[in-house]
Order: C-alpha cells, then structure tokens, then sequence
C-alpha cells in the first residue's frame, strides 16, 4: 500500500518570502531593511558565516523585536569567535540593561575567546564597562578568574567596581586570596562598606 500524502503543513519547510539574495550581502541587507520575520531567517542563515559577526552585532544595537534579538545573541554565541566576541563588547556600554545583560550572559559561556579581553577591559576608563566585566567574571568559567579579580582588589581606585569585585571573590575565593582582601580593606580604611564587605568575604571563603 503507498504512503499518504498528508496535507498538513510542515513548519520545518515553511519558506519565508525573503524579498533579498541569499549571499551574505543580501542577508545583511535582510537583516537591516526586512519585517521582523525577514529578519529572523536572515540571522540564522547568517550563523554560518563568521564574517558577518559585526552585522550581527550593530543589528542588536537597534532591533527592537525580543524574538530577533534573542535570534541574534544565540548566533554569535554559536560562532563562538574571536569576531562575535568584538561584536558583543560594545554592548557592555549599553545602557540597555537587556543589552547588557544579554551580553554577558553570551560571553560568560565562550572563556576561551573571552579571556585574551579581561585584562584590557578591567583597565577601561569607563568605571561601568569594568563594573560590567567584574560582573562577567562572576559567571565566567576560567582558570584566571581569582587572578583577575585580584588584579582589581589591588589595583582598582573605584571604590564600586572594588565592591563588585569583593562579592564575586567571596562567591570563588579560596584561603590563598585572604590576603589580597585584607590588603583591599586597607586600601579603602576609610570606606566601612568595604571594610565590612571585605570582612564577609574572609568569613565566606574561610566558611567554604
């Protein structure tokens, strides 16, 4: 007996009418010029091309669709490259906290890529992108992560992006960086938040 065709349709072949070519510089002009839905099917499409990370990412800077956005982090995620990294970094200056936060959650699962930027980025002049990459750390799985955070218990002079750094070290900590908290809480003798935070931290690590 043969099969049946069945008129059900299959969401999985559903083609959108894209409107643009389907070489990178049509998707991109896909990506900027098309509906929402357009936009969507151009981002996954553009996945598999690593030389449009930076379209990918100056995309986010003004896509105001949740499901194209959500789309555009997922792809520079998966290429997982040293362009995507670049792509979402300027988003760390976002006052958009869903910008921001969405960025970091992308970058906190590629350490690979990510670590060769740490140290640069804790020496930026805006106090908030290093407040931003303190809190990256925090969810960063790499080696160098009490590394770094010592680098700005010691050196930072921003008493907030200290105090950031504090409460992921009391989250990561081990003995072996007492010290450099009690060296923070010296260099701040005259801040008592940090005083006590650094007090808590002691008490954490040497609790774990």
């Amino acid at each position: 007996m043969g099969l049946r065709k069945s008129n059900t349709p299959d969401p999985l072949r559903e083609v959108v009418d894209r409107g643009f070519p389907r070489h990178v510089d049509g998707l991109v002009a896909q990506l900027r010029g098309g509906d929402a839905e357009q936009r969507r099917w151009a981002v996954r499409d553009l996945t598999s091309h690593p030389q449009a990370a930076a379209a990918l990412g100056a995309q986010l800077l003004v896509e105001r669709d949740a499901a194209v956005r959500e789309a555009l982090f997922l792809a520079l995620g998966t290429m997982a490259s040293d362009e995507a990294v670049s792509a979402l970094l300027p988003l760390l200056r976002s006052e958009d906290a869903r910008l921001r936060n969405g960025a970091i959650e992308v970058l906190s699962g590629l350490p690979k890529v990510v670590g060769p930027r740490i140290s640069a980025l804790l020496l930026d002049a805006d106090v908030d992108v290093r407040i931003f990459t303190v809190n990256l750390l925090g969810e960063l799985r790499h080696e160098q992560v009490t590394q770094w955070l010592q680098q700005v218990l010691l050196s930072d002079r921003e008493v907030n992006v200290v105090a950031a750094a504090i409460e992921v070290m009391a989250e990561t900590g081990q003995p072996e960086h007492i010290d450099a908290l009690r060296e923070t809480r010296r260099r701040f003798a005259d801040d008592p938040f940090i005083g006590f935070a650094a007090d808590v931290a002691i008490e954490r690590i040497r609790a774990s």
